[in-house]
């Protein structure tokens, strides 16, 4: 009985050691020392690229026939060039103005007001000719998708000062203004009404700028931010869609006085 004692006594110590020696291991600060990587040819797990064209065809084919799908006709070319609006940039700033609001409005209750995109986020042209869906990817490739805020007349004012100062014909739809000869902005129309201090206006525009994407930090002095979950390409899409003939916006927005 004396050295079963023993033993037992032995066995818990033992037991405790290996438990404390666990946990050490557990709570041991680790290290990445290393980083290794390798290249793996497709062909390695298909054998030749022949196997390897076989399987994407049938996904290749189906791109091309979605992208190569006709939408609408352009009885003109649309492009962006132009000095403080463009007739492609007008109208892809009413399509997202009347587009936008078809969600703001059943979610919210209410109209957007103003839209300012970018000059820069139109990549294309659109031909004369017919539209596909692929004349929408290569106007819009990026990802970017509809925001809407809140904004008072003051940064409304911001915002009407930024396009004056850039000097590039940024789409803008909803927002009208005169420059005179001092370089000051005048007669700043809302929805064909006189800007209005106290008042609140609901601002559309695309998540990167209003992340103060082109130097737009106006935006962090906006309120409320409403995500529509609605990409301007698709934007696009759904109007090339829903219209026979893309028509061009050739009013002005904004004038200059000589």
């Amino acid at each position: 009985m004396v050295k079963l004692k023993k033993y037992s006594a032995g066995l818990k110590y033992f037991v405790l050691f290996l438990t404390f020696a666990t946990l050490s291991c557990k709570t041991a600060h680790r290290q990445l020392t290393r980083i290794e990587g390798r290249e793996i040819p497709v062909e390695a797990s298909y054998g030749t690229s022949a196997a390897v064209e076989q399987l994407i065809k049938p996904y290749r084919e189906k791109v091309e026939s979605d992208m190569n799908t006709v939408l609408a006709y352009a009885p003109e070319t649309l492009d962006k060039t132009g000095l403080w609006q463009t007739p492609m940039g007008n109208m892809f700033a009413d399509v997202a103005l009347v587009y936008g609001n078809r969600i703001f409005k059943k979610r919210e209750n209410r109209s957007i007001d103003i839209v300012l995109l970018n000059h820069g986020g139109i990549r294309s042209i659109i031909p004369k000719g017919n539209i596909t869906t692929r004349t929408a990817f290569e106007i819009m490739p990026f990802e970017n998708s509809m925001v809407v805020c809140t904004m008072s007349a003051a940064t409304v004012r911001e915002m009407v000062n930024y396009i004056i100062v850039e000097k590039k014909p940024h789409p803008l739809s909803g927002l009208t203004f005169t420059i005179d000869q001092n370089g000051l902005a005048q007669n700043i129309m809302i929805q064909g009404n006189a800007i209005q201090d106290g008042k609140t206006y609901y601002v559309g525009t695309n998540d990167y700028l209003y992340n103060g994407g082109d130097n737009m930090t106006f935006f962090k002095n906006s309120g409320v931010k409403y995500d529509l979950d609605y990409k301007l390409r698709n934007i696009l899409i759904d109007y090339f869609t829903d219209v026979d003939t893309v028509s061009p916006q050739n009013d002005v927005r904004i004038k200059v006085e000589r």
